[in-house]
């Protein structure tokens, strides 16, 4: 269930970042949702991200239940084969 928020935020920002979700082809309230679930998920100790992920946190949306060690073994052997 989504639910309206209202911010407070300097127009420099929005505007910059409104600018940043349209090249990226998101939208703003797609951003901001990505942002706060990635601080929660950083303060879980069963949702520790590896640093060459979290990079990427924002760039790319990933599904709900990516496993980025299957991802990754999926990778390597896909790439020895």
């Amino acid at each position: 269930m989504t639910t309206k928020l209202t911010l407070t935020v300097e127009k420099s920002v929005i505007e910059q970042a409104k600018i940043y979700a349209k090249n990226t082809g998101r939208s703003l309230s797609e951003l901001i949702e990505s942002y706060l679930e990635t601080i929660i998920q950083e303060n879980s100790p069963k949702n520790k991200m590896s640093p060459r992920l979290k990079n990427l946190v924002g760039s790319v949306k990933l599904p709900k239940n990516f496993d980025e060690k299957k991802e990754l073994e999926e990778y390597y052997r896909k790439k020895h084969l």
